[in-house]
């Protein structure tokens, strides 16, 4: 069994069971492709994808099963490339992160210029989206190491190691009026034009919960796609936001002021998040111990090599490091 096989499978079934765009993606024909995919099915015995009229529409049962094989199997391959590369301590490379705009923008700046200095012959890059969309990244191979809040979908192929709580404050042009009320609560944050992140990121979702249970329904009068975009609306007096406290910058957000609100919004949790079961680079451990200090090698290996049976999915309970640190030891 080849494994180009085992990419052409892994990758139509990324592509959403398009043969073309997998062809494409792995620099191939989409003959070569569908020769690959018959080969492997035919030494196995049955059918990994479901077909209609000559098309791939989906994955047949054991199918499912193929494609988790396939993707250890591909990552043990990765762990053998870069173990050696560790050994013959070779400090460059690649690195991919995938990340939030928030992370990107407020968090992550200081950290990459550390790593960079460290690690010039590292070629590093930030690949952006959603928190569900940084997870899908870094478990299809696309990048190494997830950096953001929870997820709207769980990943047990992933190892999500918990970080440090992300809190929340009411974002408003200076001298608006809710920055003098003298006690913020949610039904007079409730009174005034709100500007908010669109729901799939965690963000939102968990600031429209905690009107929700309190029976209030805001007044979200526009929604954006991230933090700077939506400070931008603020300062021109459309209405408030709710973000992350880290997402205002006083240097350059002059005309804009913050106030915690962390007692009545729940906070985020930051997770960095790899795949399982793959060889950790000493230069990517680094990275994230730039981030995370308590995050050392011994824990974050510690979490790939948990069985995926004991992997829940993250909640918005913030957990400790040392929570982190014990269970990597198996306490």
């Amino acid at each position: 069994m080849k494994l180009s096989g085992l990419r052409c499978v892994l990758e139509v079934h990324r592509c959403g069971n398009h043969i073309s765009a997998a062809a494409e993606a792995l620099h191939t024909s989409q003959p070569g492709i569908s020769k690959q995919i018959q080969q492997i099915e035919a030494e196995i015995g049955f059918p990994v994808f479901q077909r209609k009229r000559n098309r791939v529409v989906g994955l047949t049962e054991p199918g499912r099963e193929v494609i988790a094989i396939a993707q250890r199997i591909l990552n043990d391959v990765d762990s053998l490339q870069t173990l050696r590369d560790d050994y013959l301590d070779r400090a460059e490379g690649r690195l991919t992160i995938a990340t939030t705009h928030t992370y990107a923008r407020y968090v992550l700046p200081k950290v990459v210029e550390r790593f960079i200095k460290q690690y010039p012959g590292v070629r590093l890059s930030l690949q952006q989206g959603n928190p569900t969309q940084i997870c899908e990244a870094v478990e299809s191979g696309e990048a190494d190491i997830a950096i953001g809040t929870e997820t709207m979908r769980p990943f047990p192929g992933l190892a999500m190691l918990p970080c440090f709580p992300v809190a929340r404050s009411v974002i408003a042009k200076k001298g608006h009026a809710i920055l003098r009320a003298k006690k913020l609560t949610l039904q007079e944050i409730a009174r005034h034009p709100i500007i908010s992140h669109d729901r799939v990121r965690s963000g939102s979702w968990k600031v429209m919960d905690a009107f929700h249970k309190q029976g209030i329904e805001p007044n979200v009068i526009f929604g954006a796609v991230d933090a700077d975009v939506c400070k931008t609306y603020v300062e021109l007096g459309l209405g408030i936001a709710i973000l992350a406290t880290v997402a205002v910058d006083p240097k350059h957000d002059h005309d804009l002021r913050a106030r915690d609100v962390s007692h009545l919004f729940e906070s985020s949790t930051t997770y960095v998040s790899l795949r399982r079961n793959t060889y950790l680079r000493r230069y990517a451990g680094h990275f994230i111990g730039l981030l995370a200090p308590e995050l050392t090698p011994e824990v974050i290996r510690g979490e790939l090599r948990r069985p995926l049976l004991l992997e829940k999915t993250p909640t918005a309970k913030v957990p400790t490091v040392k929570t982190a640190r014990a269970k990597a030891a198996g306490g």
